[in-house]
């Protein structure tokens, strides 16, 4: 346990705890402190304190950091569909249904252990020993573009790109419902679900800008055919943001209702593109839908016909 003992100073007096405690050279993000409110590991004046607590100037802060939960994560033999790689980054093509990284039920068979194996020790170690060389994610159940860093400097030029949303990030999808406009962009900020905490939603309280824009490709009878570019990359934002329009992903059992044959939602990473963290060249990389999702859509397209 690591613990630091901290007084709120006055000229932070109206700025939220967590983001505050996230400005310090303690090595905390505002997410991990957000973390540790929640478990009751941040006290102010003693008391545990709720995430959006704004402390007096004065107050006493303590910050209890547990001991991180210990995994092993081994390298596995775990074929991977590379698209490009050099001694920086390599951009990988995630089948459905692989996780990025170890978490809570998934210690094994991710993509983080093919990684490994693949890379040896040539990643970035900016997220630690869990998500080495992730610089984004996409969910288990989403196939698609990644990109990951083989080392720190490459990581943080990519991750500065996706902060100031210069990355490319294209998506197909299909989606539920009967789309009205060809075209359209969902603008609407993404927080955490007030009750499903492994959910999240469209809400004003607590929440980050998230923007996606979409066009319709194809209209079938009871779904479409979508292609979506993200200004934002907030946690699950595509699967949010359609389902708050009325039309959630097809197959989303989170966020709309399962589908027959699918084993989750019809969500693939079709184009990343960014500029090369050493030479500042634009690289741009495409790959088409996997074999169940094609064969879907052209199941709809005969029924449409």
């Amino acid at each position: 346990m690591t613990t630091h003992e901290l007084m709120f100073p006055e000229e932070a007096e109206g700025i939220r705890l967590d983001k505050w405690a996230a400005s310090l050279d303690i090595g905390l993000t505002r997410c991990a402190v957000q973390g540790l409110i929640a478990g009751g590991n941040v006290l102010v004046d003693g008391r545990t304190v709720p995430k959006n607590c704004r402390p007096k100037a004065g107050a006493a802060v303590v910050i209890n950091v547990p001991p991180p939960e210990e995994i092993n994560v081994v390298p596995q033999d775990i074929p991977l569909d590379i698209l490009y790689e050099d001694d920086d980054l390599l951009v990988v093509n995630k089948p459905k249904g692989m996780v990025v990284h170890p978490a809570a039920g998934n210690y094994d068979e991710t993509l983080v252990n093919a990684l490994l194996f693949h890379c040896k020790d040539s990643l970035s170690g900016i997220n630690g020993e869990i998500r080495p060389g992730i610089v984004h994610r996409i969910d288990k159940n989403t196939s698609g573009l990644l990109i990951v860093a083989k080392n720190d400097i490459s990581h943080q030029h990519l991750a500065a790109q996706i902060k100031e949303h210069s990355f490319t990030r294209e998506y197909e999808a299909i989606a539920v419902g009967r789309f009205r406009d060809e075209t359209g962009t969902i603008n609407a900020p993404i927080g955490r679900h007030p009750t499903d905490r492994k959910k999240m939603c469209v809400t004003d309280k607590n929440a980050r800008e998230a923007v996606t824009h979409y066009t319709v490709l194809r209209q079938f009878r009871e779904t479409a055919h979508l292609l979506l570019r993200l200004e934002t990359g907030r946690t699950h934002q595509i699967r949010v943001h359609l389902a708050y329009i009325g039309h959630p992903i097809y197959g989303d059992d989170v966020y709309g209702k399962a589908a027959k044959g699918t084993q989750g939602q019809c969500l693939h990473a079709r184009k990343i593109g960014f500029l090369h963290p050493a030479t500042g060249e634009y690289l741009e990389f495409s790959a088409p839908p996997p074999p169940y999702f094609q064969k879907l859509l052209e199941k709809m397209e005969r029924e449409y016909v």
